[in-house]
């Protein structure tokens, strides 16, 4: 066998999608994997070419783009410089790469890309579409819209193009089939809200689908589309610039393109002329996102997305008034992931319980009772299910999972028969904080979201199956209770059918602890839950908003747990779209985006006193490019969006000037110890200044880079004067309790979290230690002292410490909030506390990770203590079970647990830095982890035995390595491949490695 046919190329990807429909970008990024079956093998050169026909592909007649040999090694982002790219066009494309031997490998055939309509005025390329509603409706009156036009066909059928957006969101049906979109495999997948939020009046998606499929061999275009609210026309809007608070009506906008085999082009779009017919009277009677929705399967139409169907009784199609009344909002193509049903992800039930009624009433520790048991199955088995439900019974299924999504539900009873299925998180014990019998589902932290579905049954003789289209549900029970008719009915299955944006898990970790790895699939489930179509902060209450602190103190995280590039890309612009609209003087980011709601969470918008800042919220428009840049190489956000980045730092510098202050923050969210507000608004103002000196410098903008860095040094010099406090000894104390504003409210706290402040909380040490907020190594050593004393708070410490708040809880246990938690296993392991941030990670009492694990999570809850089978229920006000931010541990995991992460300098993972850490104490043993890199597959294992450390790692072809193997003495290591560390001291050994498997072991 040659070199040239072990080695393959792989992962053909524009934009990071496989043969992707609806590129507007005007030059889009290629990418690819070179693998191999060779050691060190490497790309030196590159050639691109893209042609207008596959047969084009070849150096002389490539007629759209030939790069010529590119002496690189770049894989990935690799920029199109060929000329203007046509609209609605197909675009072939191939790559041929030289390995190290320069000998030419060739990419296989079939990989392309289809370019949108390439417009963003929501006109040019539309071809006289426009937003077209249902006259005479009005705004929430009852009944979802649905609209239809038949149109006959002018010949057979090539191929075929929607182009489609809505304001609210569509299901669409063409020819009697439901539309589903294709993954990267071909296989049909369905979309759940499409086409997603956005900052309606100034930024709408429209979403691109082949739908040659149902449109071949037939003799009409049918195309129909039902309307939900979605959020645009929802109280999450509420405040929000397009939202009109008498209620916003729906629209479609569409065009369908449709090629002939004569070659000739057929275009049906949506317009007030002939053919559009519209009504309201099918079965979505209700949509919303926080509430649910309500259907009534007695009034659905067959037929109606069929030619034969009679519309003669619909209503006219009216243009809506959305082009006029934001005349400068874009329409543009969507370039994120779209939240999708996963299939492979569908959760079963694993408990089903009947009860009726309630007993013992005034019992327990709350007077609530209990439920009374009419049956209950357990475990999964053949026969769980059908279950029969009789009036005035209800029925739980307990699918086992906290998950995102919509109940698939299959049926039987009479028509007219009507069911309420309402949907939890958790069950009601007899604490005081439940909110019904113990045994029933608690539903308090809702607060005022119904999150019901109605559902009514139309009696097919056989079955019916029922999965709700309009709107999202966060749940682990489903509750079934019939609300109408006399007569009962029988389930006979019923399916958890999880929606995501987050399709494609790149990152695994697996230890010798059952229950961090519990804890890790949590993290991965909470932020499944939390991505969709936005980085929200909870799916179930009436919330459900793309939080900024969240978003950014987990975007690492989430970018290795997965394929998640294009859907921050995708926030990012939202994120500038909401500071031009809602940010303090159109300057600041915002606390929420897109839309209004608590965008501005801040003491002055809700008092009109205190601080205008929302620094670790708004601080998302700095840390997200720069996360981003780290873990993909890719510059392209934070080139796109600079000047947005110089604007929001130019505006903190404005609030205070010479002061060197950050504007103002509402703190450690949800922190055990109170930390001063500002003080963690100067901290995020510096991490600010040092990110953005980063980027400046690799954006070649080295003034800026001189500045930013200048900006650095003099909010550190203001921040040691402010808050660092020498006694005459030199014995140092970080001023954390300092309340610089007393107008502050969120100083004090509001209703849903208040905490005392202190000095030297866990927070305030962390962030000193990582930015290098000390003057001199003898306060630094004294921070990491009283770092480490705090985390272990001993009953000497606690003895010393007395009016602490640390009193009332374990040793080795955190008191961090949101604003800590990213950051503190990272910081103490970098300061030499790697057995402590051990105990930490594996310490089961509150507050910790496992301890939501003990307690019987399985996603990760917003509160430390959320609940407790103690004290029961948390804050009814605030209270989430499904809530990703407090995983952000995982980074930890990753980079140093399992040991792999990009080298600052050579950012994404084209060099990889290997420096797993095992612990010191043996609790865990062996560590597996894996990351698949834009590069290729990434693998990082290692295991303890006795004293001997074993490490196995995976280096894809196309990058280097470097490996830090913990050892005790060099004479007592040894690489199976006969490789000598190029370095050894303080404790480990260097290699240099090139692409390849190897294993190193050592002595600890």
């Amino acid at each position: 066998m040659s070199l040239s046919t072990i080695t393959q190329l792989v992962q053909l990807k524009v934009e990071y999608k496989v043969n992707p429909l609806g590129i507007d970008r005007d030059k889009p990024r290629f990418s690819w994997r070179m693998n191999s079956g060779e050691a060190e093998q490497y790309q030196t050169a590159y050639q691109l070419l893209v042609a207008s026909d596959p047969v084009c592909l070849t150096a002389g007649a490539a007629d759209i783009w030939n790069s010529g040999r590119v002496d690189s090694g770049q894989s990935a982002a690799v920029i199109y410089a060929g000329p203007a790219l046509l609209a609605s066009t197909r675009y072939y494309w191939k790559v041929i790469v030289w390995d190290k031997h320069n000998i030419p490998v060739h990419s296989g055939e079939g990989s392309y890309f289809e370019t949108g309509l390439r417009s963003i005025d929501g006109i040019t390329g539309w071809e006289g579409a426009r937003w077209i509603a249902m006259e005479g409706k009005a705004p929430n009156s009852p009944g979802a819209p649905m609209l239809r036009k038949s149109v006959r066909l002018n010949g057979n059928v090539a191929s075929a193009r929607l182009y489609i957006s809505a304001l609210g969101t569509y299901k669409v049906h063409i020819n009697g089939r439901v539309l589903g979109a294709a993954d990267e495999h071909g296989n049909t997948v369905y979309e759940l809200l499409p086409p997603g939020w956005s900052n309606y009046d100034t930024t709408v998606h429209y979403m691109t689908y082949d739908v040659t499929n149902y449109l071949v061999d037939q003799e009409y275009a049918v195309l129909g589309a039902v309307l939900g609210n979605g959020w645009y026309n929802s109280r999450i809007s509420k405040g929000s610039r397009y939202y009109d608070e008498k209620g916003n009506g729906l629209a479609l906008l569409a065009k369908l393109l449709i090629t002939l085999e004569d070659g000739t082009t057929q275009v049906i779009v949506t317009d007030t002329g002939p053919g559009w017919k519209a009504t309201d009277a099918g079965p979505y009677r209700e949509t919303d996102i926080y509430d649910g929705e309500i259907y009534d399967a007695t009034l659905e139409m067959n037929g109606w997305d069929q030619t034969q169907f009679n519309d003669s009784h619909w209503s006219k199609v009216k243009e809506h008034g959305f082009a006029r009344n934001f005349p400068q909002a874009k329409v543009v193509s969507y370039k994120g992931d779209p939240a999708r049903i996963l299939d492979a992800l569908d959760q079963h039930p694993q408990t089903v319980t009947v009860y009726k009624g309630t007993l013992h009433e005034g019992s327990g520790r709350n007077g609530r009772g209990e439920i009374g048991l009419v049956e209950q199955r357990r475990l999964p088995r053949a026969d769980l299910l059908p279950v029969t439900l009789r009036p005035e019974e209800h029925v739980i299924f307990d699918l086992g999972q906290n998950m995102v999504g919509v109940p698939e539900i299959t049926m039987k009873g009479r028509a007219g028969t009507r069911l309420s299925i309402r949907f939890g998180e958790i069950l009601n014990d007899d604490s005081e904080g439940a909110d019904g019998p113990k045994g029933s589902v608690y539903y308090a932290n809702l607060r005022k979201a119904k999150q019901t579905a109605f559902y009514t049954l139309k009696g097919e003789p056989d079955r019916e199956t029922y999965r709700p289209a309009m709107t999202f549900f966060g749940f682990r029970y489903v509750e079934i209770t019939v609300v109408g008719g006399d007569s009962g009915l029988e389930i006979v299955e019923l399916t958890g059918k999880v929606a995501s944006s987050f399709m494609n898990q790149t990152g695994h970790i697996e230890t010798s602890d059952a229950d961090i790895n519990k804890l890790f699939n949590n993290v991965i489930w909470g932020h499944r839950g939390n991505y969709l179509w936005i980085p929200t902060d909870c799916p179930q209450r009436d919330e459900r908003l793309g939080w900024t602190g969240d978003t950014q103190l987990f975007a690492n995280t989430a970018l290795y747990n997965g394929d998640c590039q294009l859907f921050l890309e995708n926030y990012m612009d939202i994120l500038v779209d909401s500071r031009r609209t809602y940010g303090p003087d159109h300057a600041s980011f915002t606390s929420t985006a897109p839309g209004f709601k608590l965008s501005n969470f801040y003491s002055r918008f809700r008092t009109g006193k205190g601080p205008v800042g929302q620094s670790g919220w708004a601080d998302v428009g700095i840390i997200l490019p720069w996360t981003v840049w780290q873990m993909t190489g890719d510059t392209t956000m934070m080139e796109e969006h600079y000047a947005s980045m110089t604007a929001y730092m130019d505006w903190m510098y404005a609030q205070t000037g010479e002061q060197y202050k950050g504007p103002g923050s509402i703190g450690d969210w949800l922190g055990f110890q109170g930390t001063g507000n500002q003080l963690m608004s100067d901290v995020y103002y510096a991490y600010d200044a040092i990110l953005m000196g980063e980027m400046a410098k690799v954006l070649h903008k080295n003034e800026d880079a001189a500045k930013f860095e200048a900006l650095y040094l003099n909010i550190k010099e203001a921040f040691l004067k402010r808050y660092m406090s020498c006694d005459e000894n030199g014995r140092v104390t970080v001023k954390s309790s300092i309340i610089e504003d007393p107008d502050d409210e969120f100083e004090d706290g509001i209703a849903v979290y208040r905490s005392v402040k202190e000095d030297d909380t866990q927070t305030a040490l962390l962030w000193c230690l990582k930015l290098g907020l000390y003057a001199g190594d003898d306060q630094k050593q004294q921070l990491i002292r009283l770092l480490e004393d705090n985390i272990r708070n001993t009953p000497e410490f606690k003895a010393a410490h007395p009016d602490s708040t640390r009193v009332h809880y374990p040793e080795n246990t955190l008191s961090i909030g949101f604003l800590g938690v990213n950051i503190i296993a990272p910081v103490l392991t970098d300061m030499g506390l790697a057995e402590l941030a051990y105990s930490l990670l594996l310490q089961d009492q509150m507050p910790s990770w496992l301890y939501s694990v003990k307690n019987g999570a399985t996603t990760i809850w917003e509160r430390w203590n959320s609940y407790s089978a103690e004290q029961g229920f948390g804050n009814v006000g605030m209270n989430s079970f499904n809530h990703y931010a407090y995983g952000a541990v995982a980074e930890w995991m990753y980079k140093y647990m399992a040991g792999i992460s990009p080298d600052p300098t050579n950012p994404g993972f084209k060099h990889i830095l290997f420096k797993p850490v095992p612990d010191p104490e043996r609790r865990i043993t062996y560590v597996k982890g894996s990351y698949e890199s834009l590069y290729g597959s990434i693998l990082c294992g290692w295991e303890l035995e006795e004293n001997s450390f074993t490490c196995r790692i995976s280096v894809p072809a196309n990058t280097s390595a470097t490996l830090y193997m913990p050892a005790r003495s060099e004479s007592e290591l040894h690489s199976e491949e006969g490789l000598k560390p190029v370095v050894f001291g303080g404790g480990q050994a260097v290699y240099q490695v090139k692409s390849g498997h190897y294993t190193f072991v050592s002595k600890l």
